[in-house]
């Protein structure tokens, strides 16, 4: 079923009540009606697919316990299949490669798939965002429960924001990258919390932690002092918030603290163009991270909108980059999170940011799981693609 998330799934594959081949039969069905619509996916491997469920199955039936067992994952791009690794290991089975911004302008973040451009699954006029695109939309549309991605900007967190599900970027720096700037980091696209929290255990190797006392300390910046979000954008994230609060996960810091970052964009841009002086990059770096290590001195968490636009047109964002609140954590290293902060007036999702201090992954993820536990963030999904 479309509903079941891949701690689900793999509990059921791991009792025999439900094969893998059948699991991953039934999201190939999805994808196959929904794809020409969508164009979430550049290839899709069916019959590889089929073949490695039916090794999952055997698996099972020799007696591994295996934590994804049967779990469809998409994976981004056609080089994705690497950092899918412990997830296969783990007994998923990929079952294709989403679709990347094609050759385009700079701010093109819409995806382009086998059947063309990438559309946002609540409205098909508006981005999905990117550079993950498929990977959002398939989560999103219930294809797959778990799909891989990268953030380099924000290519994981907005994505996520504009399609209503949970997106983690991990710590920059944690594992190997090809990317020569650091800035990029790989993350992860999952329907909830607690199935980002399994693909973070399987990626890093680490064991479930314990659960940490809350409510835990947060500080709220609307705009990290450099960007304009919208007024929309903000009350959407701070409406989350004032639910956290409520619901005793999260306590504000009193007297509330003012965070004032340099914009990173400059900074970011620099460390992007090769042959580039990056000497002024170095102190916009060095003063935000001093600036980010006072704050996380004072509380666990930073709270912002994930985006400062809903979901522009596919003819482009305007004069705003959606990256103004994510780019910050890239050019840092530290990790962030987004979690759906409910649908504006125009009927796209938006998201609200966790920022943590480095290595705090466990942290952000059990942040995250508490605020679904206690319904203070709520799984959306697109009307159109609600049904199996």
């Amino acid at each position: 079923m479309s509903g079941d998330g891949a701690r689900e799934i793999a509990a059921a594959v791991r009792a025999g009540a439900r094969r893998a081949v059948d699991v991953v039969a039934e999201a190939l069905a999805r994808i196959e009606r929904a794809d020409p619509v969508l164009c979430a996916f550049l290839d899709v491997w069916g019959d590889e697919a089929l073949r490695r469920a039916g090794e999952v199955d055997a698996r099972v039936a020799a007696g591994e316990r295996l934590p994804l067992a049967g779990v469809p994952v998409a994976v981004k791009g056609r080089r994705g299949l690497r950092a899918a690794e412990p997830l296969v290991a783990a007994g998923a089975v990929a079952v294709g490669a989403t679709s990347v911004p094609g050759p385009g302008t700079p701010w093109q973040t819409w995806g382009l798939g086998a059947h063309g451009r990438t559309v946002n699954p609540w409205r098909a006029d508006r981005t999905p965002g990117g550079s993950s695109a498929g990977a959002a939309v398939a989560v999103a549309a219930g294809l797959v429960p778990l799909a891989t991605g990268a953030d380099g900007a924000g290519s994981v967190r907005i994505p996520a924001a504009w399609c209503g599900v949970t997106g983690l970027k991990v710590t920059g720096g944690r594992f190997l990258s090809a990317d020569r700037t650091g800035l990029a980091a790989p993350g992860v696209l999952a329907r909830t919390a607690a199935d980002a929290g399994l693909w973070w255990r399987l990626v890093s190797g680490r064991p479930e932690a314990p659960a940490p006392r809350f409510p835990l300390t947060a500080v709220w910046s609307p705009d990290l002092g450099y960007a304009d979000p919208s007024p929309e954008q903000v009350a959407l994230a701070r409406e989350v918030v004032e639910r956290l609060v409520e619901a005793r996960v999260v306590r504000l810091v009193r007297p509330p603290v003012r965070l004032s970052l340099l914009d990173p964009g400059p900074a970011w841009l620099t460390l992007r163009t090769p042959g580039a002086d990056p000497a002024d990059a170095h102190r916009v770096r060095t003063a935000n991270d001093r600036r980010l290590h006072d704050l996380f001195d004072r509380a666990d968490l930073l709270l912002t909108p994930t985006t400062p636009t809903a979901p522009h047109g596919h003819d482009g964002p305007g004069d705003t980059y959606s990256t103004a609140l994510t780019w910050s954590f890239n050019l840092s290293g530290h990790p962030a999170a987004s979690l759906p902060a409910g649908v504006g007036a125009k009927g796209c999702p938006a998201g609200l940011q966790f920022v943590s201090a480095r290595d705090r992954e466990e942290l952000l993820l059990a942040v995250a799981a508490e605020a679904e536990q206690r319904g203070a963030v709520t799984a959306l999904r697109p009307p159109a693609w609600a049904a199996p």
